[in-house]
């Protein structure tokens, strides 16, 4: 029996018509990030056989060692944003400052995380890119509540195209025969509850004794949650927001405002998490609602199933 297949580009178009206003613009620049997407993946599938892997020598302005795939992915992605006619301004964690497009313009600030997860490429574990849009603004530090859109790709054993631009949270999965992506995971929607928590507990010493506590309980449960971290924040977010539970990057002694960008992480996985009917927090604050003072604002963060994340909460009242 045939079965009609929607593609991420007929998805968007469909959505489009839910806007009034919409000129396609939008539609446009998901369609560029589409494609950057594509040939990123395609690089990432030739990884030990081409000379893409190991480090460059350079640092990013939070001194990590870029890596070669890093600054492939993110020069494709300024690239075809800056060319695409529909972006403002792009920022992202592998540039000291944003760029501001002069010539051909457009609506749209882009956040991106080129290769989120880039040191893990050459021992073969998942990574991906994570993006955040904005309506333009003379000043970029909005608030995540401002976004307009959020998503990531995620390249492992298939390549997914997840995004929300406030209406749930749709799944494509790249289907390479026809070169497109096609809807694979309709309205995700996070399991109320889930039997696995994603945290670094190399940490464990450094934690606050509330976060001990909480951590001690999940194994002395009659049946004790189950930890599982990859420590590429897109796998570890996507498997949560597919089968449940919970995900956490705490501030500890050593990093007391946490280590991820509120810009660039935080915000666009909270937007995720909260449109696929999950929580997340920083400290006891929704994220959306932090206003940020710099591009390279760090902040804590819980998310996850409704349950999970509120079992946690219980042990910071």
């Amino acid at each position: 029996m045939f079965r009609k297949v929607t593609t991420l580009t007929e998805f968007i178009l469909k959505e489009e018509r839910c806007f009034r206003k919409a000129t396609g613009s939008f539609t446009l620049l998901l369609t560029q990030i589409e494609n950057a997407a594509k040939i990123i993946a395609s690089h990432i599938k030739k990884t030990g056989l081409v000379d893409i892997l190991g480090q460059t020598g350079e640092k990013n302005i939070y001194q990590e060692e870029v890596q070669k795939l890093d600054k492939f992915s993110n020069e494709l992605l300024v690239d075809i944003l800056s060319e695409s006619g529909q972006v403002y301004a792009i920022a992202s964690e592998e540039l000291e400052k944003p760029i501001f497009v002069k010539k051909n313009s457009g609506d749209y600030v882009v956040f991106l995380d080129p290769l989120d997860g880039s040191s893990n490429i050459d021992v073969n574990i998942n990574v991906g890119t994570i993006f955040s849009i904005y309506h333009k603004s003379s000043n970029l530090l909005q608030p995540g509540s401002k976004q307009v859109a959020a998503g990531y790709i995620i390249y492992g054993s298939s390549v997914m195209f997840v995004y929300s631009c406030g209406h749930g949270v749709n799944g494509f999965t790249l289907d390479p025969s026809m070169g497109a992506f096609l809807l694979s995971h309709p309205q995700i929607k996070i399991p109320q509850k889930g039997g696995i928590y994603s945290i670094n507990e190399g940490y464990y010493n450094l934690y606050d004794d509330s976060l001990k506590k909480y951590l001690n309980h999940l194994k002395n449960l009659e049946k004790p949650a189950k930890l599982r971290y990859v420590g590429s924040m897109v796998a570890d977010v996507h498997r949560t927001l597919l089968k449940g539970g919970s995900f956490l990057y705490p501030a500890n002694k050593k990093n007391p405002q946490g280590k991820l960008r509120l810009m660039f992480e935080i915000n666009p996985f909270a937007f995720i998490m909260q449109q696929a009917g999950g929580l997340a927090y920083s400290g006891k604050i929704n994220p959306l609602q932090i206003k940020p003072n710099s591009l390279s604002q760090k902040a804590p963060i819980v998310l996850g199933s409704v349950d999970n994340v509120n079992e946690y909460l219980k042990f910071y009242k």
